[in-house]
Formats: structure tokens, C-alpha cells, sequence
């Protein structure tokens, strides 16, 4: 059998805009990150989407350069993502 992992939360998101955040992110996962940012590329402008319940989880971060990646996975107990410009950030993203 196998066992479910914990994955860290999407404690808040202030990204109003993003068509997963109602009154938190209601996407099952996230995405965080590329090899230059530290971007939710699970940010989508227009529709709106979830599940209906803030619950979200990270599912990978692409930001190997972070103090909270090992091997592609996030070990933050939670994130907070945030408006940056015209993007969506993950605002625990620390340089390591």
C-alpha cells in the first residue's frame, strides 16, 4: 500500500486575480517555480477553478535554489503566495 506524503499547505494567497483563489487557493496543487523565479505556475488569470474548498498543497517546486527544496519537493510546513507585479509568488521562497 502505498502511503500518502505531507505536503506542505498554501497557508494564504493574496492573488485576487488568480482563478483558483476564493477566499484562499482552492486548486488541489500547486506548482511553484522555474530555474529564475519563484512563480506559481499554477496561477491562471479569467476562469475560475478549484475545488471548492482552500485546501491546497505544494505539489513541486522547480526552485531548487530555495533553502526549503530537497530533490524538487518543498519541506516548508506552509507557503504564502503574494501578488508580485503582474505574477504570483511564492513569498517563503528563501535563497539558499
Amino acid at each position: 500500500m502505498t502511503q500518502m506524503l505531507e505536503m506542505p499547505r498554501v497557508q494564504t494567497c493574496t492573488v485576487t486575480s488568480c482563478g483558483y483563489n476564493h477566499d484562499g487557493c482552492t486548486a488541489f496543487a500547486v506548482t511553484i517555480g522555474s530555474a529564475i523565479s519563484a512563480e506559481c505556475d499554477t496561477y491562471v488569470t479569467g476562469d475560475k477553478g478549484g475545488t471548492g474548498k482552500a485546501l491546497a498543497q505544494v505539489g513541486a517546486c522547480k526552485r531548487s535554489d530555495c533553502t526549503h527544496n530537497q530533490n524538487l519537493e518543498c519541506k516548508a510546513p506552509a507557503i504564502v503566495v503574494g501578488e508580485s507585479g503582474d505574477k504570483a509568488d511564492c513569498m517563503t521562497y528563501e535563497k539558499g
